[in-house]
């Protein structure tokens, strides 16, 4: 007898086979997808404790989300569009202003808007930039990890060392107000190690550790001095060493042209290596991809997609994984990974000025079986098969704009937005059921954001970055954000 019995929904399941169910059922006995097809061929072989009637659903597998950020999410939109400002909050924010009660709240908002969104599974790095990280003491790791797993998904937490020079100073804070201290690269390493000892595979398994470095690029031999370059090298194959020999996701993000080809130097390519962006990348960077096996997160919504472009469809045809991120939640971003796919068809669609480009079925696989794939999961997740993880969501298409209910599986890419989801499966458990979720108080996730973030404004003096800029109404651009003609 199985535990959950879903049946009677349109069964996408981006299984080898590419099926398409118009009556498909999923069994899940203890965390573990056990049976999937056609519904009387489920029902026939297998009984359940809970049965869920998903006639005028579809059933997916659960969305990926392959590049975000942790802190984000309580920072969104301060600036009011000056990225500029916005930058600057987040430097200040993840060193010296943020505290272990930020982290949680901000880890169980985010974890919270993914799950309704049907992520099942999100990578989020410890802070902001490439080189913004909490990682001077292992506390607000902790907290940010204790915070997402208690929301029921899964996450894929990046930590890393900061770009040198170091020390750099963060700040604790307590009843007496603020604490500076410098912390050197060899402290914030430890940090790591002591993360990924603490936490990688906690929560059944629904809690991973990366490790990361700051992206390095050409110009970076002009910007920094000669030693702080060499030690930025020496680290970052040290990070990336560590991350192999413990079997860990190693991601950098931030990448453009000419940063590929120096991560080949430096000897980081590998199907460990996950590298965000990729904007404006050559030839010979998309070869050094395929030929090392290095993969890809494509976020078409982020502003590094405004001032450069992904050739997200040439390294695929090149055979590179490139897999969907929010780059979320901030400054403009949200989770809902549809939203993202949309982004993606039209982004490239009409670079090429060709609407043949990137059909909805290939977008929709980057975010789920390609996801997993990049994160080296593909064997536990991504896809609805018998042995694999049993994440699944439900997502409602008796809405005005799915309708009529012919061609569900191009109406799902073109036209679901994440408000659609209504019922989310991690690891056999049900985390949301009618759009709520089941195992935390969404109000209380609310209201602790409220006042985590208005502690934060508080303690940096971040009231201004609040306020509507003049730039809101009758203005054509925000100078800042645009490069010109």
């Amino acid at each position: 007898m199985a535990d959950i019995l879903i049946t009677g929904g349109v069964l996408i399941p981006v299984d080898p086979e590419r099926r398409i169910l118009r009556d498909g059922a999923v069994a899940i006995t203890g965390d573990r997808i056990v049976a999937v097809g056609p519904t009387a061929e489920v029902t026939a072989a297998h009984s359940a404790a809970t049965v869920i009637d998903a006639r005028g659903k579809a059933i997916l597998p659960g969305l990926v989300d392959g590049h975000a950020h942790a802190g984000h999410g309580l920072i969104k939109t301060m600036g009011g569009g000056r990225s500029d400002l916005w930058y600057e909050a987040c430097a200040r924010a993840y060193t010296v202003g943020s505290t272990e009660g930020f982290w949680h709240a901000e880890a169980q908002l985010a974890a919270l808007e993914r799950i309704r969104f049907g992520v099942t599974t999100g990578v989020s790095l410890l802070g902001g930039g490439d080189s913004i990280m909490r990682t001077d003491e292992p506390s607000y790791g902790e907290a940010h990890c204790e915070g997402a797993a208690a929301v029921g998904g899964r996450s894929v937490v990046a930590i890393g060392p900061t770009r040198p020079p170091h020390p750099l100073t963060y700040a604790r804070w307590d009843a007496d107000g603020r604490h500076d201290r410098p912390v050197s690269y060899a402290e914030q390493l430890a940090t790591c190690r002591e993360l990924i000892a603490r936490r990688h595979g906690a929560a059944n398994g629904r809690t991973r550790i990366a490790l990361l470095t700051p992206t390095l690029r050409p110009e970076h031999r002009e910007t920094m001095t000669a030693g702080d370059f060499r030690d930025a090298v020496a680290q970052t194959q040290e990070v990336h060493g560590l991350a192999v020999v413990k079997g860990l996701v190693f991601t950098q993000d931030g990448h453009g042209s000419g940063s590929v080809a120096l991560a080949r130097d430096i000897g980081i390519l590998g199907p460990e290596t996950l590298l965000s962006h990729a904007t404006d990348l050559g030839d010979a960077e998309i070869d050094a991809c395929a030929e090392t096996n290095a993969r890809i997160a494509h976020n078409p919504s982020a502003i590094a997609s405004i001032l450069g472009r992904c050739p997200a469809p040439e390294l695929i045809d090149r055979g590179v994984v490139v897999c969907l991120g929010s780059d979320g939640t901030a400054p403009d971003r949200s989770g809902d990974m549809f939203r993202h796919m949309q982004q993606c068809m039209h982004y490239h669609r009409t670079h090429f000025r060709d609407p043949s480009w990137l059909p909805p079925g290939k977008v929709l696989e980057m975010c789920t079986i390609d996801g997993a794939t990049a994160l080296g999961m593909a064997d536990e997740i991504g896809s609805l098969e018998v042995g694999k993880k049993a994440d699944v969501i439900l997502v409602d298409l008796r809405r005005p704009h799915l309708y009529p209910p012919d061609m569900p599986e191009f109406r799902l890419v073109y036209f679901a937005n994440g408000n659609d989801v209504d019922t989310v499966i991690v690891d056999g458990r049900i985390v949301l059921a009618d759009r709520r979720a089941t195992l935390v108080d969404e109000d209380a996730i609310l209201d602790a954001a409220a006042v985590e973030s208005r502690r934060l404004v508080e303690r940096l003096g971040l009231a201004p970055l609040l306020a509507t800029p003049p730039t809101f109404w009758r203005t054509t651009r925000a100078t800042d954000q645009i490069r010109d003609p």
